[in-house]
């Protein structure tokens, strides 16, 4: 029995069935965060959600509950395969393998069936699995899905649940125009719960949650920068060059532990991965240009350990869970504040701590203010030993050069260009 606190929710203080109470007990869940707490009453009684809320305040557990909860308790009308009844769609592939990875451990005790179909994962096995019994819950990234409506495995007029979590970054990938297709091919808002979250809140994703959610309970949860306190955050004051040799000190000291290393562009990425190995570093790659089977691969081996190391574009800055990275690298400066605050949030989750080491060199310096006043804090500058900075015996490497970018009307940095 889980006891009671003042100001805190438990999940037992809930309208939970009690197949979900199991799982959540198995997964050492006691008490709710404040999303958790403020959404699952409402959602549970089948009433919309629209909010701002970043990977790390526990949304996922919280819609999950609440259509697991709703499925469970309303049998199904049409026993017909490739017709879900909850839908919830996200922006990467990684975000959906984790959302489909929650799922099923919060359903292991209920007689639900969950499936995720991601583009870059092998498209007749997908078709099959749809075509070979009735699914309750489907994960999906946009693309994916339309293809897979398209070729007529999949029909969206039974959804009675649709989640659409990162609009935001729905709305940066361009992915806007096939969500609308989506949308639309679900019944209409009046005959079907809608649950909507977005990190930031724009002008046009306030008016994509207007239109797509009825009456919803707006909910505001604060972002990730006040789980960023657990964060030990430093920067160290280097030249480009010195970047590699700093890196590779760290590494091979064992200080850094477990070490997600984020870089703004794939062929970084893939230069700075293989110059790690040269160096004797093993070191692990994850970034948009590889399939999806090498992605899956790259995650199990730095999950598993395998890896000291994983040299990651940001692909992997939102919805990727991987227990004790002790520390997060921004070998490169993330052209948005919010991606650094996301980079960081990969390391010092569920109460640990955590070190976040920043790169400060000269040509990216101007990206620095703006983190900072998003942070509502000034980083620790140090500058680091000689001793850490030599390249006897080191590969070569030599990052490719930034150039200034454009700049929004308050001075700061715009995001047109990024690659990820």
């Amino acid at each position: 029995m889980v006891p009671p606190e003042p100001g805190k929710v438990r999940f037992h203080d809930l309208d939970l069935p009690t197949e979900l109470l199991h799982a959540v007990a198995d997964l050492g869940f006691r008490y709710c965060t404040p999303i958790q707490a403020e959404v699952l009453p409402a959602a549970i009684a089948g009433r919309d959600i629209a909010g701002r809320a970043q990977t790390g305040t526990g949304k996922t557990a919280a819609f999950l509950l609440a259509a697991l909860t709703r499925l469970l308790r309303a049998p199904r009308s049409d026993p017909r395969p490739g017709r879900p009844r909850a839908l919830v769609l996200a922006p990467t592939r990684e975000l959906a393998a984790q959302i489909e990875r929650d799922a099923r451990a919060l359903g292991a005790h209920a007689p639900l069936s969950t499936l995720a179909v991601i583009g870059g994962s092998d498209l007749n096995r997908q078709r099959a699995a749809l075509e070979r019994a009735p699914t309750d819950l489907l994960i999906a990234t946009p693309g994916r899905l339309l293809d897979l409506r398209e070729r007529g495995n999949l029909r969206l007029d039974g959804v009675e649940i649709l989640v659409i979590d990162e609009a935001d970054r729905m709305l940066d990938m361009g992915f806007i125009p096939d969500v609308r297709r989506i949308v639309y091919s679900t019944p209409p808002r009046e005959r079907r719960q809608t649950m909507f979250f977005s990190a930031t809140l724009t002008e046009l994703v306030l008016r994509l949650a207007e239109h797509w959610t009825r009456d919803p309970l707006r909910v505001n949860i604060e972002p990730e920068r006040v789980a960023a306190e657990q964060i030990s955050q430093i920067a160290y004051v280097v030249t480009a060059a010195e970047k590699f040799p700093l890196l590779c000190h760290m590494l091979r000291s064992g200080a850094a532990g477990r070490t997600l290393i984020f870089v703004n562009r794939r062929d970084t990425a893939e230069r700075l991965t293989e110059a790690l190995r040269r160096a004797g570093i093993v070191a692990g790659l994850l970034s948009g240009a590889l399939s999806q089977a090498q992605r899956d691969r790259s995650l199990e081996e730095f999950r598993a350990g395998r890896l000291s190391a994983l040299v990651a574009t940001d692909v992997a800055s939102r919805g990727l869970h991987v227990e004790g990275i002790a520390t997060v690298v921004n070998f490169n400066l993330p052209l948005d504040p919010e991606d650094y605050v996301h980079r960081i949030g990969r390391t010092g989750r569920a109460g640990a701590r955590g070190t976040a080491v920043t790169f400060a060199s000269e040509d990216e310096s101007f990206y620095l203010p703006p983190i900072e006043e998003f942070l509502g804090h000034a980083l620790t500058y140090r500058h680091p030993e000689p001793a850490w900075l030599i390249t006897e015996g080191l590969p070569e490497f030599r990052d490719a050069p930034r150039a200034r970018p454009n700049a929004d009307r308050r001075g700061r940095p715009t995001r047109r260009g990024a690659r990820r």
